[in-house]
């Protein structure tokens, strides 16, 4: 029951990440110097390079994250003498992994939207 749970927990984890980093990273848009910039222009660039930043996919580097943890937690459990320590390692593997690769692909989705912006010659300033 414990493991069903943790994956449900897992699925709707991603799915949350996944649709927050979609909307061109809700709440962390890039900050850029507007002085001299076409705002029409801009917003068109900005659309553009969050396209390429959705190469990167939230979901699949949760689920990845996920697996792995729960690996980790696997051998853990397999080696610790303390049963309170070891009823719960897989789970807790699972949901720290499958959180961290979330946060490690969000933040590389925003380091790639910025770069681009760099790249069309934008002061990113955050």
């Amino acid at each position: 029951m414990k493991n069903l749970l943790t994956a449900l927990f897992l699925i709707t984890l991603s799915g949350c990440v996944a649709n927050n980093s979609s909307s061109i990273f809700a709440g962390s848009k890039p900050i850029i110097d507007t002085k001299g910039v076409n705002m029409s222009q801009y917003e068109i660039d900005l659309e553009e390079c969050s396209i390429f930043s959705e190469d990167i996919s939230t979901g699949k580097s949760i689920a990845k994250g996920a697996v792995t943890g729960a690996a980790v937690g696997a051998v853990i459990e397999a080696i610790t003498d303390d049963v309170r320590s070891r009823r719960d390692a897989i789970e807790v593997g699972a949901v720290s992994g499958g959180a961290q690769s979330g946060i490690r692909a969000v933040r590389e989705k925003e380091q790639i939207l910025k770069r681009c912006l760099r790249g069309r010659g934008y002061k990113v300033l955050n």
